[in-house]
């Protein structure tokens, strides 16, 4: 496998497309500064702005877990995944989006709406993000179970073990954990890989890893809900961008932390 690149910003760099992802988690002695990078001096601060786009004032949180494996070998990490959101949309992670309030969008506690199990179309290997639109937008027109979109609806599609997923011309588990992305901004929805290699888990439990890339994701999109056009810093990225791979417990949970402009750190 190709040497991964260390942050969101080279790997959608490389490819012209929007920071919208988690990236692979980098070691700390990475992240070290070099000689040079200290003789630069200080990088600039983040410091999100508004670019008025629309925001998840109240998210309404949707699961779609595609894959026969959903309902055998993987259910019962479905589960958590479920109790994870109808905990989580009602917490202190929400709270703490308060700050990025706008005029005539709130931010405030979501609803988990429901949760679907699909196995058509079947998966084979690896996925592309035109694929898992096409499955959204065809569920959405002809499966009762699925909620028609609303300003509010954000769709959380998890894969199961073994499945790649393609977007922006990088794969999953060798570019990046997950992401979110919108539907002619109309359909927002996430995106997120099985968690099967250690760029993904960050020596975290994969329970842990996936409600904190979750959380990520969850956070950008209630800020960012068309990446680049809500809440962003053109140099550091989305709310979770920032503060990736730096993890806190929420009740029984783990998620990530998020940067926040008040506190002038990742909260």
């Amino acid at each position: 496998m190709a040497k991964a690149p260390h942050s969101e910003q080279q790997i959608y760099a490389a490819h012209g497309d929007a920071i919208r992802v988690v990236p692979l988690h980098v070691p700390d002695t990475v992240h070290t500064p070099t000689a040079e990078a200290l003789a630069a001096g200080p990088a600039a601060k983040p410091q999100l702005t508004y670019r008025n786009g629309p925001l998840l004032s109240n998210v309404e949180v949707f699961t779609v877990f595609w894959g026969a494996a959903w309902n055998t070998a993987q259910k019962p990490l479905a589960t958590q995944v479920n109790q994870f959101f109808d905990f989580i949309l009602t917490s202190p992670l929400i709270d703490q989006l308060a700050e990025y309030s706008v005029p005539g969008h709130a931010i405030g506690h979501g609803k988990h709406t429901g949760s679907v199990t699909v196995t058509t179309p079947a998966l084979h290997v690896s996925v592309t993000d035109t694929a898992i639109q096409h499955m959204l937008q065809a569920a959405i027109a002809s499966n009762p179970a699925f909620p028609h979109p609303t300003p509010n609806t954000l769709y959380f599609i998890y894969l199961p073990p073994g499945i790649r997923v393609i977007q922006g011309g990088s794969a999953s588990c060798s570019a990046f954990c997950g992401y979110h992305n919108d539907i002619s901004g109309q359909i927002f929805y996430a995106v997120m890989p099985f968690p099967g290699c250690a760029g993904c888990t960050g020596g975290l439990a994969i329970p842990d890893a996936l409600t904190s890339t979750s959380s990520h994701e969850l956070c950008e999109a209630i800020t960012d809900a068309i990446p680049g056009q809500g809440w962003y810093d053109d140099t550091h990225g989305e709310i979770g961008d920032i503060c990736a791979w730096k993890t806190k417990k929420i009740g029984a949970w783990t998620v990530q932390l998020e940067w926040s402009n008040k506190a002038g750190n990742c909260v």
